[in-house]
């Protein structure tokens, strides 16, 4: 199994050279693609539906991705999440539409939705279900 550090670099990194302004929706307790945006000087925003102590700076709002609060999402080119409940990638793509963003997604393990969108490999597998406000069909 493939470390927290290594997938969080790896998705951060990703992020980083692709996008100017993400919001990641989950971030727990595990905030490091955030602090690898934050320190590349990307204004990244996190969410997650419990309150939580984000160091560093970044900018965190309690937010639930079932019932979101669109003003926190305006302006994003990409919506991300690292490891989230399958239940939750639904609403994820719906937000990611609606914003007209991208939305990329870290599975657990090899959890896909649907017919898993565009695979994206960079060092780990990510999947791109949303890109502007289009779905993505896999191939």
């Amino acid at each position: 199994m493939e470390s927290y550090k290594h997938i969080e670099t790896s998705v951060g990194r990703y992020i980083a050279g692709h996008y100017a302004s993400p919001v990641e929706v989950g971030v727990g307790r595990n905030p490091g693609a955030a602090a690898i945006l934050h320190a590349a000087g990307i204004p990244v925003r996190c969410t997650d539906i419990r309150p939580l102590d984000i160091p560093g700076g970044i900018v965190f709002t309690v937010d639930d991705i079932f019932e979101p609060d669109l003003s926190l999402y305006t302006g994003a080119d990409v919506i991300y999440s690292i490891r989230p409940a399958i239940e939750m990638i639904p609403p994820l793509m719906d937000l990611a539409r609606r914003i007209g963003c991208d939305l990329v997604v870290y599975h657990l393990g090899f959890e896909i939705y649907g017919n898993g969108g565009e695979s994206i490999d960079c060092g780990v597998r990510l999947h791109r279900y949303v890109r502007g406000s289009e779905t993505v069909k896999q191939g």
